[in-house]
């Protein structure tokens, strides 16, 4: 069913897309100029180049090798279309949809496959690029962004991008994927990098990308099942590994200034944290290690201090459980942009991907009630202190 989003928001009530990407022309050139995923390759006679990111589209990519196939439904990948990459088209969807204000970032796999000498460089073009964006007078106070981080680069590489980013204007924050500096994120060596962010008060979005191994799926997944296994279910169970990980090496009480946002409302974080409590108590290896007892930070405080979640599960259901979890107060608006377009329509009217999230907030919250409003966006302003120009 269509919402108009617009009744959400109003003068005063501004609705708010924390989770919103762009492919930016330097970044492009780089997946251009692959030859293994990440990559953009081009197809005699298709219309748009194709985006190849998942290690299911590469198998597709390897059988397509030297074949003159061009119907879009066998050829792998996305296709990438302005809405990638064009900020004209980006505030088109934002006007379309009546969205106010959208915090953007790269996609996935951002700078994770980048060489260790290139990374740096890397960042500083991705991240200006968003900077002048943002400061493109159409986009002035309607556009901000989540920093990308050279995570492959040298320690102290990565420790001066995280200065150098705070400084940029426009900038709120950083998008960093599951695999951290190659270990995950309940790696030791990553403690200074998040401890730098806390100080520089950048919120951290977490976004999945790595999913679960492709044998998961079974035999009959890439022929068969589509995108369908890995994106609906690898992707939520990344995040709440990774997150779970985090909370048992103790990295929130470690860096207790630390502040996530995580995509996909927390991927099954929320609907599994008792089972994840549950399985903490009654662990005997953490009892005797002294992990479990007195003054120990539940995971449900965890999430109610120092995480937030996306709104972006389309559905009332999920997002009931999103706000239980972690409060009405600490979830925000996304559309994942410009992924999940409609099929057979018209790109430049209303998405159903993102109609389905506003309308999972009313049916959850109350249509025009405070909670709806901050989900929307208010609480986004405030968290992300979109109501400061610098």
């Amino acid at each position: 069913m269509d919402v108009d989003i617009g009744t959400i928001g109003s003068p005063t009530h501004r609705v708010v897309d924390v989770h919103t990407h762009m492919y930016p022309p330097k970044y492009i050139e780089l997946l251009e100029s692959r030859s293994s995923i990440p990559l953009i390759r081009k197809f005699a006679g298709a219309k748009e180049p194709r985006l190849i990111i998942l290690p299911a589209e590469a198998e597709s990519l390897d059988k397509t090798a030297g074949s003159t196939e061009t119907s879009s439904s066998h050829l792998p990948g996305r296709p990438v279309t302005t809405h990638y990459s064009s900020l004209a088209q980006k505030l088109h969807f934002m006007d379309t949809h009546g969205i106010d204000i959208s915090v953007i970032s790269l996609a996935n796999p951002w700078l994770d496959f980048v060489a260790p000498e290139e990374a740096g460089e890397a960042a500083k073009a991705v991240n200006q690029e968003f900077a002048s964006m943002c400061a493109e007078p159409s986009a002035v106070g309607r556009l901000f962004f989540f920093a990308t981080l050279p995570l492959t680069a040298p320690p102290e590489t990565l420790l001066a991008a995280v200065g150098h980013v705070r400084s940029l204007r426009h900038c709120r924050g950083v998008i960093l994927g599951t695999s951290g500096l190659g270990k995950g994120l309940d790696d030791p060596a990553l403690v200074p990098v998040f401890r730098a962010l806390a100080a520089n008060r950048l919120t951290v979005f977490l976004h999945p990308h790595y999913g679960l191994p492709s044998e998961v799926w079974g035999p009959r997944a890439t022929e068969e099942y589509g995108h369908v296994l890995p994106l609906a279910l690898g992707f939520p169970m990344e995040t709440t590994i990774a997150v779970a990980r985090m909370y048992l090496a103790g990295v929130f009480d470690q860096v207790p200034d630390l502040r996530l946002l995580l995509a996909h409302s927390g991927g099954t974080l929320p609907f599994l944290a008792g089972r994840i409590e549950s399985c903490v108590v009654h662990d005997g290896h953490l009892v005797k290690e002294g992990k479990v007892g007195p003054g120990r930070r539940t995971v449900w405080q965890v999430l109610r201090e120092q995480i937030y979640l996306d709104a972006v599960v389309y559905s009332e259901v999920g997002l009931k459980a999103a706000v239980d979890a972690s409060g009405a107060d600490r979830l925000m608006f996304g559309t994942d942009h410009p992924f999940f377009p409609p099929l057979g329509s018209d790109e430049q009217g209303e998405w159903e991907s993102v109609t389905w999230n506003a309308e999972a907030v009313k049916k959850a919250l109350g249509d025009g009630t405070d909670a709806a409003r901050a989900v929307m966006g208010g609480n986004a302003v405030e968290i992300l202190r979109l109501h400061e120009d610098s």
